[in-house]
């Protein structure tokens, strides 16, 4: 008679072979992420814009992250706790049931009522944030932990994480290029209406890229934790110190979070800097969609470099790059000339070059993270090794795009115009100086170059799993996981 562990290997033997497949469903699970969250960087264009809060929306938006610590951990640690059977997996039934709040989730931040007292614009954005907030990490906690139980190869690690860059740059180019299209009126000015309807839309098409991802995800790496007396329950707090321990977590986490600073952080900025400065709204997204052409062409060749020179080896190089074109950003022409915006162009470029090599790799040194915590604790905690990462992610998400919008009240950007027949308080960028936008344009460049700075810091001096102790560590678990 087989024993359990007999079966269980028999089963892991006959589970298809990694292949394009899976590359392409975890792919389509950041795209229905991105499907979502993309909207995040129009949340305070909206609140400010159209909903009239200014200042109340940085103290607000900061008020929503204590929910963020209270969520991210909590459903992480939930995920890692529940010992149940499922049908397909515990990670893909979180998904599913995250993709379906998320149809609706996302519209709930912009609902579009300019006319409402003040205190019901506080209960609607907060009830809306949080709703949306709930349902995302739902979703994306687990989506993040897949990576490391799909497979263990560092190979196949990398063309998981190279192809979520893909979903995500897609997830990104699609609002990028064709919201600025449709949610500015004729005059430059944002349409409440239709960023309403847009962020439905893209909740419909999250839904179905997380049902392809679903049905077409095989889980091969057995990390189940068997159920006996002897086995020690979940204890949360030692998670969250393993995890501060946990060196490749805290230096990608910092890494990520510098990304998050100069994308979310410099996304308001960059919006109003096309409204005022460039004066064409209609080419921010092209241009935007320009500076991904570096990600396109590393991406396929992601997979070979990383067995040839290591991930970290590759993300630090990708660091150095971003930190040359966020110092190049600084350089601006007098009167805003048409080289001005060339000279941006190919700033951004060089920018996305690094980020590009990083953001391939990324998701997979987050995968060797939680194979570290294993390798050095002996417990797999996938869920709140992944979910306090996305704690940070989203804690520079919230924070960095609040600061920057009182940076950018402070250099001119709050006008308090008022609508004529409402009586209502809100932003016009009509009335924007060019002095306030030269102020924003030199704003842009110090929060990339900040970002830049930070992804190296992390990756360079805290990141520590280079090449050679990734062969160690996984030669040393793949023994472990033989011998029980």
């Amino acid at each position: 008679m087989k024993t359990e562990k007999q079966v269980e290997t028999a089963a892991n033997a006959e589970k298809r072979p990694f292949g394009i497949r899976d590359s392409l469903a975890y792919a389509a699970g950041d795209l229905g992420c991105n499907m979502s969250f993309a909207l995040k960087g129009t949340m305070a264009l909206f609140w400010t814009q159209v909903m009239g809060m200014g200042l109340w929306y940085s103290l607000l938006l900061i008020i929503v992250q204590v929910w963020d610590a209270i969520n991210d951990p909590l459903i992480g640690s939930m995920v890692d706790a529940d010992k149940r059977k499922y049908k397909r997996n515990k990670f893909l039934q979180y998904i599913w049931v995250g993709s379906i709040g998320l149809i609706v989730g996302g519209a709930c931040c912009f609902l579009p009522f300019p006319s409402a007292p003040v205190w019901a614009k506080f209960i609607i954005f907060i009830a809306g944030y949080v709703i949306w907030d709930a349902f995302y990490t739902v979703a994306n906690v687990p989506y993040g932990s897949l990576l490391s139980l799909i497979s263990d190869k560092p190979a196949d690690r990398a063309s998981l994480s190279a192809w979520r860059s893909i979903g995500s740059m897609i997830g990104n180019m699609l609002p990028m290029v064709i919201l600025p299209m449709i949610i500015y009126n004729a005059d430059e000015t944002l349409n409440g209406n239709m960023v309403f309807v847009a962020a439905l839309i893209m909740g419909v098409l999250g839904f179905i890229c997380f049902q392809f991802m679903i049905r077409n995800t095989t889980i091969r790496v057995d990390t189940e934790i068997r159920c006996n007396e002897d086995q020690p329950k979940f204890n949360v707090f030692e998670a969250m110190g393993n995890f501060v321990k946990n060196r490749p977590a805290v230096g990608a986490t910092l890494a990520a979070m510098g990304m998050f600073v100069g994308m979310q952080g410099a996304a308001t900025a960059v919006s109003v800097v096309f409204q005022i400065y460039f004066k064409n709204t209609a080419i921010s997204g092209v241009v935007q969609l320009f500076a991904m052409i570096p990600i396109v062409v590393f991406t396929p060749l992601a997979r070979k470099m990383v067995v040839k020179y290591g991930k970290k080896e590759l993300s630090v190089v990708g660091a150095i790059c971003s930190i040359i074109g966020g110092l190049g950003l600084f350089i601006i022409t007098p009167d805003n000339t048409g080289l001005d915006l060339l000279i941006y162009i190919v700033c951004q470029l060089v920018y996305s070059l690094g980020l590009g090599i990083y953001s391939t790799v990324s998701w997979a040194m987050m995968g060797d993270a939680i194979d570290y915590n294993e390798w050095k604790t002996g417990k797999r905690e996938e869920g709140i090794v992944y979910s306090l990462h996305s704690f940070f992610r989203k804690l520079a998400q919230g924070i960095g795009p609040a600061v920057a919008l009182v940076i950018m009240n402070s250099l001119g950007y709050v006008n308090n115009a008022v609508d004529p027949v409402t009586g209502e308080a809100f932003i016009d960028v009509t009335l924007l100086s060019f002095d306030v936008a030269v102020n924003l344009r030199w704003l842009v460049a110090v929060l990339f170059l900040v970002a830049a700075v930070m992804q190296f810091v992390g990756l360079a001096l805290i990141y520590n799993l280079d090449k050679k102790t990734m062969d160690k560590m996984n030669a040393e678990l793949a023994a472990r996981r033989v011998a029980e």
